[in-house]
């Protein structure tokens, strides 16, 4: 097979046959959805994450609204007087600051739980969507000892007191997707009847395959077409399957005009959606036009406030996402680099490019390295890359069964400089 050069960098899409999109089995096009991050809300409920102070709150919220996140879930103020006291923080934060974020509250569909938020709205002299959730499954329903009855009265009740407050105002069925069709229709016309601006599908337990997903929704646009509303459909989905961010996917194609999701996943037992990963699937399927650079200091932000560590094989924020230490990928990206065409080294191997999203392609040096990962390795630390010094680190990366730190490399540095 022949090697085809080229003398000006391409970034054309004629050096990638995309699969993705080429066949039998097309997807329905994606489309522009808003983003509601729950990170500050239900990341924290997980039982191993830390409340992370009001400080890293704020700064988050700040680094959200700058890459274009729509809602941010503030806190439950129902929970007590630390969450009340947070919310309006950050209410007030987003308020004097004039974020474009909008912000958000969860609450029972209960009295008690929605008129803190509303006192704080009024108190802030800024609009806050109250978040009003219920539980609607079969199994809900028995251990509680619920009727269909008492849950629509609850929902009208909720909507009517937050719409009647001046607030917007979405309706959160729990698990819907193990809900029965006849309550959640019963429960989503009561909702709309009283005006509520949104319904949320929540996938609570992660039990929705994507098949799943994309039924739920078709019900759900199909009952509010019948109704003559422009009602949204929010997705919130949980991980416990391993769906969450193909679900999330599915349910913009599915016809869902806002998703959730927090950063790092993180959530009750596995998590919720990636945020972070929804946002940079976003962008790789050119429906994304913001700038996510930002991403990275997110999601570094978010594990150390929240004492969430990030797995080294977390996809574009872990630490070995964009790291090679194999000779044949290693010199393929060399060969790009040497070419001038840095489009071409941040894909050749590697499906996202890491420069979108505030990371870079990294080489290291180990035991299954070539002498091309030693000169890079040494280049890219200003280092000159003699052929003896080169030589010594690349013995004692092969009598290794593991990747050499920099300390130990620089340790040779200085031995063969001595």
């Amino acid at each position: 097979m022949s090697e085809t050069t080229h003398a000006e960098p391409l970034n054309d899409g004629s050096l990638i046959y995309d699969w993705n999109t080429q066949g039998d089995r097309v997807s329905p096009p994606m489309r522009r959805v808003s983003y509601f991050d729950e990170t500050l809300r239900d990341g924290i409920q997980c039982p191993s994450v830390v409340d992370p102070p009001i400080e890293a709150k704020m700064q988050m919220i700040r680094l959200m609204d700058k890459l274009g996140v729509h809602h941010v879930d503030i806190g439950l103020p129902g929970a007590g007087a630390r969450a009340v006291a947070d919310c309006t923080v950050l209410a007030e934060m987003i308020r004097d600051e004039g974020l474009n974020i909008k912000a958000a509250c969860a609450a029972r569909t209960h009295p008690n739980d929605i008129k803190p938020v509303i006192e704080i709205s009024q108190k802030v002299g800024l609009p806050i969507e109250v978040m009003a959730f219920l539980g609607t499954s079969p199994m809900r329903l028995y251990a509680e000892s619920w009727t269909a009855d008492i849950l629509e009265e609850r929902t009208r009740d909720s909507v009517r007191l937050a719409k009647g407050a001046g607030l917007p105002c979405t309706f959160v069925t729990e698990d819907t997707v193990r809900s029965q069709p006849a309550l959640l229709s019963r429960l989503f016309r009561g909702a709309i009847a009283e005006g509520a601006d949104g319904l949320c599908l929540c996938d609570t337990v992660g039990h929705a395959t994507p098949d799943g997903v994309f039924n739920l929704i078709h019900f759900t646009k199909n009952l509010i077409r019948a109704e003559g509303t422009n009602t949204r459909v929010d997705w919130h989905g949980h991980n416990d399957r391993g769906h969450a961010l193909p679900n999330a996917l599915i349910a913009v194609e599915a016809g869902a005009d806002r998703v959730h999701g927090t950063v790092l996943g993180m959530g009750e037992r596995v998590g919720n959606t990636q945020l972070d990963l929804f946002l940079v699937n976003m962008k790789l399927l050119n429906v994304e036009d913001a700038e996510l650079h930002l991403l990275s200091e997110l999601v570094q932000l978010a594990s150390e406030a929240c004492h969430v560590p990030i797995p080294v094989s977390y996809p574009v924020f872990g630490r070995d996402a964009f790291r090679t230490g194999t000779g044949v990928h290693a010199a393929a990206v060399i060969k790009a680099q040497k070419r001038g065409e840095d489009w071409l080294a941040d894909r050749i191997y590697s499906g996202v490019p890491a420069g979108w999203f505030g990371r870079r392609q990294e080489i290291e040096v180990g035991h299954y390295s070539g002498m091309s990962n030693v000169v890079a390795w040494l280049v890219t630390r200003n280092i000159e890359p003699k052929d003896s010094l080169v030589q010594a680190i690349f013995e004692q990366a092969k009598a290794g069964n593991r990747l050499l730190d920099e300390q130990e490399i620089l340790s040779i540095v200085r031995s063969h400089a001595a």
